[in-house]
């Protein structure tokens, strides 16, 4: 007979890349106080200017609260009994620990020659690459604390315009709290034909991450960051509050990828990651920002990634595609804020629903009085299998230009038995006839992919489809 407590065990037993790292760590347990403030300033050196900025955000903690508006119950969170700061004590071998647990293989690996990888860990960096190539470059690509060492004014002087302590009630916490990042600095008229990768694990069970990548992309360049987010199973829940900033100058594009493959939790709901995130970027005269986005993990997710598109001429489009399963919620989407004139954006996204799970798709299209001509595309696709699923299209269109051009799509489909069937004639599983389907329903997406995602996301696709249908 399989006891309650057996049965809520099954995924994580099931899951055979599930990694815990057993090694040496630092931890800091407390609560949202001046101390928590204080003890992150000794383990880290800061300057004066982001200890005030810490100091200012606590002061406002109090004024916001958690979104009201949402379709589902938001856990409470225990602020006051969850680990702020981990980090990895000086007696570990860090290359054996990763050669070894993260599966990486630094020395003859293919991915060093095509990526610049920053590995954050909890909440740390312990390993970044190339950089003496990319220094011959002018690239900057190091750990947000580092740059903060090395460059202080210039992070002075961006660390607050993009997104504000005053955002929101996540944002205020992460301004609190935060302890790395990435930061990537592309200076005019150089082209990469390689990614910017940082990779963020959560290893640490009542850990809460809150990371702050910040891109800053000068005149005429081109490239693309390629972000990878993933985290160790438990029973407890894990959080992860990250504030995400992108400047993008005259003529200059950038691709932003980020992958999202947290801990989903266990078939009731238990366990998983709640990912509550702030992404926003800025687009200057002729400048163009995609985000580019897979959304596979974590219990609960709130991100909607948005760009202001200041300048004459900017562009930006995002591109998301959303498959969640068994009590997983999404609540996700885009905001496109159009001042400069001529601006032009694209919001498409595949969301994709299977048993006992919630997608939200919002779009919020914003277009100023002084923004002539302007144009956006919203294109919202749905597919829904398996019982008690739900998806939901929340638009909001603001236009205060009347030669400004608006068109909004939407769309809700099924998986066909007929077309199960006729898969399923030809040899294949119902697991592999229902991955082929989604990848056939994102392909638009999909092919937009680098070649890194591209290999890996029908065998992540085909893996989930499996655990769930078999």
């Amino acid at each position: 007979m399989i006891t309650l407590k057996n049965f809520l065990n099954i995924y994580n037993l099931n899951y055979k890349y599930q990694y815990k790292n057993k090694i040496n760590l630092y931890l800091i347990r407390q609560g949202l106080n001046i101390n928590l403030i204080k003890n992150l300033s000794s383990n880290i050196f800061l300057y004066m200017f982001i200890y005030n900025f810490k100091k200012y955000s606590l002061k406002l903690l109090n004024i916001f609260k958690l979104p009201d508006w949402n379709f589902f119950d938001c856990p409470n969170i225990n602020y006051d009994n969850i680990i702020y700061y981990s980090s990895i004590l000086k007696d570990n071998n860090l290359i054996y620990y990763l050669k070894n647990n993260l599966n990486i293989e630094f020395l003859d690996s293919i991915l060093i020659k095509n990526n610049s990888i920053d590995i954050i860990f909890d909440s740390m960096s312990i390993l970044h690459t190339t950089q003496y190539f990319l220094k011959k470059l002018g690239i900057i690509f190091f750990p947000l604390f580092d740059i903060i060492f090395k460059y202080p004014l210039l992070i002075k002087k961006y660390l607050g315009p993009i997104i504000s302590y005053k955002d929101n009630f996540f944002a205020n916490i992460n301004s609190i709290i935060f302890s790395e990042g990435s930061f990537g600095y592309i200076p005019k008229y150089v082209r990469w034909n390689f990614n910017l990768s940082p990779y963020f694990k959560t290893n640490s069970s009542d850990f809460a991450q809150f990371g702050r990548p910040l891109i800053m992309v000068g005149k005429y360049p081109y490239g693309s960051y390629l972000e990878g987010w993933t985290a160790s199973m438990y029973k407890e829940s894990q959080l992860h509050v990250a504030i995400v900033g992108i400047i993008v100058k005259d003529y200059g594009y950038i691709k932003y990828y980020p992958f999202q493959n947290w801990d989903r939790g266990g078939y009731l709901g238990n366990g998983g990651l709640y990912n509550f995130t702030t992404k926003r970027g800025i687009c200057l005269n002729y400048s163009k920002l995609d985000w580019i986005q897979v959304e596979v993990g974590s219990i609960i997710t709130w991100k909607y990634p948005s760009t202001i598109l200041k300048g004459k001429f900017s562009i930006s489009n995002f591109y998301s595609i959303s498959f969640i399963s068994n009590m997983q919620i999404a609540d996700t989407g885009s905001k496109m804020y159009h001042i400069g004139s001529y601006t032009k954006s694209y919001i498409i996204s595949k969301s994709i629903s299977l048993n006992n799970s919630l997608n939200i798709f919002r779009g919020l299209v914003y277009i100023k009085p002084f923004s002539y001509k302007s144009y956006n595309y919203t294109e919202c696709s749905s597919l829904i299998f398996g019982n008690n699923s739900l998806t939901v299209t929340i638009p909001y269109i603001k236009n205060y230009n009347n030669t400004s051009y608006v068109k909004q799509e939407a769309f809700v489909s099924k998986i066909e038995i007929i077309y199960l069937f006729l898969l399923m004639q030809r040899g294949l599983s119902i697991s592999e006839s229902i991955s082929l389907l989604i990848i056939g329903f994102c392909s638009d997406i999909y092919n937009k992919l680098p070649f890194e995602f591209n290999l890996e996301i029908p065998i992540l696709f085909s893996l989930k489809s499996k655990d769930i249908f078999n």
